[in-house]
C-alpha cells in the first residue's frame, strides 16, 4: 500500500485546511487509518484516526472539536479537516494505513505503512 497525502500549506491562525490522503490498492476499506504529526524538534504525535468503516473515529485532546477526520472507501481517500487552526499545529502531518485492531490505532507503532507527509504551517 503506498500513501500519498496533500492539502498541507501556510495558514493564519484561526484558519482552516483541508488534508487527503489517497493509499493505492483495492484493500483500503480494511484498513484502520490515522494522521499523525511531527513539529520541528519535538517527537511524531497521534493526531486522529477512524476505523474500517468510518463509523468510529477518535482524537488527541487538543485537536477535539477543531478537526475532523473521515473517509470515503468508494474513493479510497481519508481526510483530515482542520478548523480553528494554531500556531501549536504547525508540523508534518502523516497519514497511515494499519491492519491492527482499533485499540491500538493511537500507537504508531502498530502502523504498517505511512504517507510521505504535507506540511502544514500556522501563522501567528
Amino acid at each position: 500500500v503506498q500513501l500519498q497525502a496533500s492539502g498541507g500549506g501556510l495558514v493564519q491562525a484561526g484558519g482552516s485546511l483541508g488534508l487527503s490522503c489517497a493509499p493505492s490498492g483495492r484493500t483500503f476499506s480494511t484498513y484502520n487509518m490515522g494522521w499523525f504529526r511531527q513539529a520541528p524538534g519535538k517527537e511524531r504525535e497521534f493526531v486522529a484516526s477512524i476505523d474500517e468503516s468510518g463509523d468510529t473515529t477518535y482524537y488527541r485532546v487538543s485537536v477535539q472539536g477543531r478537526f475532523t477526520i473521515s473517509r470515503d472507501n468508494a474513493k479510497n481517500t481519508v481526510y483530515l479537516q482542520m478548523n480553528s487552526l494554531k500556531p501549536e499545529d504547525t508540523a508534518v502531518y502523516y497519514c497511515a494505513a494499519t491492519t491492527w485492531g482499533w485499540r491500538y490505532t493511537r500507537q504508531g507503532s502498530k502502523y504498517d505503512y505511512w504517507g510521505q507527509g504535507t506540511l502544514v504551517t500556522v501563522s501567528s
